[in-house]
């Protein structure tokens, strides 16, 4: 089964727990994750690169312009040209206006989350392009014609039989199931598409401010391939992506690699400066940097800074006892799993947009433990509940429970008299089911779905405490 991202939140989900084949894929691979992080910070002093980390991202956030506008200088300086993007529109059409102004037909594009972020295959289709995913992930799902469903793993959620008939399907590869054969002919594939196209695009791990240098992180070698074999190569970029020094980057990649992977460092780390200069043998002849904003100045200005933070390492989703269960798909957002959760609503013009997201976690604080820049996302996502509530966008029937609840408390007699209802009805059903209750109406039947609910007591404190009282003034 399939999750219809298009359907409304509650379908997505059920559609999402429906599929124990789902479940289980998604669960294996993020456990598998999870211990290879556990073990490889557990290599080193990893409270301390945490620290260290998050020390730094905060100077990145407390000086963000100036570090903006020292990339922006190196990166012109070094023969870039720089381009900046306020939104999704934005950010389209100047891609398409780089591929119509160089003749481009054909682009092969390395993993990034901000260009999914921006819908930029469709808008290139659109324009008569034609676009092929390079990493072996993304390029299974755009066969499938799916969105990604991790921010490391983008196939996470299916299975090797699932993936061969994909291949079996699109690429005419003969029935097998063997995962080296089906990677070599994807192999053999995309080498083609390197050769021919005319434009390589990515995103960015993240930028150095002091030397204007564009840094991605791999580990089949397609990003090097796709920002060097093209004649053009764009980055596009969220704004948030800085490391202010060398010595910073090297900081992120050491965090960023033992969190996503648990690698001690990925098989290629390629870094740009520029375009091709005299004498060098390889590279592109222009380098086109895309500067995003898309929301993440006004997630800023709305108290949802420290998310911006996060450097995409996926951590907290392996970590995710909910992503686990519905997978990434069910968010029905580009970012899923707790980091989706905040960012998804926090970008958007308008949080109530995606006013479920801040309630799709069960605030158990494993995604702050498993973060390597110590980002209190149980924190943040309460923040957007409270200010779902101010907005009028909190759950109905969550407000009138409360409201009535609020009445109920303010009333010592309302109290007490629903409290003796309570205990006499509550007694009777559960001597009629049993000893326990097994089953209440909506919206409590939510509880006794998974387990019984005991009855509630025949006598109440307060009667207890009278009739104690009255013992104790006769004595």
């Amino acid at each position: 089964m399939q999750v219809d991202i298009h359907a409304p939140y509650k379908d997505r989900v059920r559609q999402a727990l429906g599929d124990p084949n789902l479940r289980v894929a998604v669960s294996k691979a993020t456990d598998r994750m999870a211990n290879a992080r556990n073990a490889s910070m557990d290599e080193i002093e990893g409270e301390r690169l945490r620290s260290q980390l998050r020390q730094m991202k905060q100077n990145v956030l407390r000086n963000w312009p100036d570090y903006l506008q020292d990339l922006e200088t190196n990166l012109r300086q070094n023969g870039c040209v720089v381009h900046w993007a306020e939104g999704i529109e934005d950010a389209q059409q100047i891609v398409k206006d780089i591929a119509l102004q160089n003749s481009a037909k054909l682009v092969v594009k390395a993993k990034s989350m901000a260009t999914e972020e921006i819908h930029l295959n469709h808008a290139l289709e659109e324009a008569g392009l034609r676009v092929v995913e390079t990493d072996l992930g993304e390029y299974i799902i755009q066969l499938a014609e799916e969105p990604p469903s991790h921010i490391v793993a983008p196939v996470i959620h299916k299975r090797l039989e699932e993936i061969a008939d994909v291949f079996q399907e699109k690429l005419d590869m003969p029935a097998t199931r063997d995962p080296s054969k089906m990677t070599s002919l994807a192999r053999a594939r995309l080498r083609k598409e390197f050769f021919a196209a005319d434009i390589g695009i990515t995103g960015c791990n993240f930028a150095i401010a002091e030397t204007g240098t564009i840094c991605i992180v791999t580990n089949e070698g397609n990003g090097r391939m796709v920002s060097s074999m093209p004649r053009v190569y764009v980055a596009v970029m969220g704004i948030e992506k800085l490391v202010p020094t060398v010595e910073d980057a090297f900081l992120q990649l050491q965090a960023l690699c033992r969190s996503a992977t648990g690698q001690k460092f990925t098989v290629y780390c390629s870094m740009t400066s520029g375009p091709r200069r005299p004498g060098d043998v390889d590279g592109p002849e222009q380098v086109h940097v895309v500067l995003l904003d898309n929301g993440r100045t006004r997630m800023f200005a709305r108290g949802y800074g420290e998310a911006l933070m996060c450097i995409r390492c996926g951590a907290c989703l392996n970590a995710c006892p909910v992503y686990q269960e519905i997978g990434g798909h069910a968010y029905g957002s580009t970012y899923n799993g707790p980091i989706g959760a905040v960012i998804t609503p926090a970008l958007a013009p308008e949080i109530a947009r995606f006013k479920e997201l801040p309630h799709a976690t069960s605030l158990c604080g494993a995604c702050r433990e498993a973060c390597p820049v110590k980002i209190d996302l149980p924190r943040l996502l309460l923040d957007l509940r409270s200010d779902l509530v101010q907005q009028g966008a909190g759950p109905t029937t969550e407000a009138l429970g409360i409201k009535s609840y609020s009445a109920l408390m303010s009333s010592r007699r309302m109290y007490e008299s629903l409290g003796k209802l309570a205990g006499i009805g509550s007694n009777v059903y559960a001597g009629m089911s049993g000893g326990n209750i097994k089953f209440m109406p909506p919206p409590l039947n939510g509880w006794t779905a998974y387990r019984d609910f005991a009855p509630f007591a025949r006598k109440s404190f307060r009667d207890w405490w009278r009739e104690r009282s009255k013992v104790r003034r006769r004595a």
